[in-house]
This record gives structure tokens, sequence and C-alpha cells, in this order.
């Protein structure tokens, strides 16, 4: 699920907000220099499979999306990282 290079991008850039911590989807979306659609394409791939967690909620009347690593999706994310060193003959 991660090795696609978004979701890879994705996971890496919400797993260095510290676990419970969130980011808002226009941010994240500024950072990885995605558009909106396709950044909410590879996000629901993630969301299917519980790694991400998103939420909506409102400010006044405007809508806004808050995205998070889930506990799932960071272990994931460690795991994927750790294959890639062992392929690559890195130590931690």
């Amino acid at each position: 699920m991660i090795h696609v290079a978004a979701r890879l991008r994705i996971t890496a850039s919400l797993s260095a907000i510290p676990a419970g911590d969130r980011i808002s989807f226009p941010r994240l979306q500024e950072l990885l220099d995605m558009t909106a659609g396709n950044l909410s394409t590879h996000l629901r791939k993630l969301e299917d499979v519980s790694y991400v967690t998103v939420t909506k909620t409102h400010h006044g009347r405007t809508p806004a999306t808050y995205l998070e690593l889930s506990k799932t999706g960071r272990r994931a994310f460690e795991d994927y990282r750790d294959a890639l060193r062992s392929v690559l003959g890195e130590n931690r």
C-alpha cells in the first residue's frame, strides 16, 4: 500500500508529526505540492486500510479536514522503512 510514490510521501510526511497530532488538508497539500484531487484519492486509499485518520469538522461555517497517521499506519510505515533499509543493507 505504501510503495506508491504519492502514498509514501504522504505517510512519510505524516510520520514526522508526533503521534496524536494532526495536520490540515490544505497544509499537507501545500507541503507535498499535490492537487486536492490527487491527495484526496491517495488519502482515501490509506484511510480504507486504516493507515490514516481523517477528521472533518467546521470552524464557524468553514469546513476543515485534519489528517493524522494512525497507530496502524505508523507501524506500517516503520515496517516499510525497515524493509527498505534491509534491502539497501543499511543498519538503523
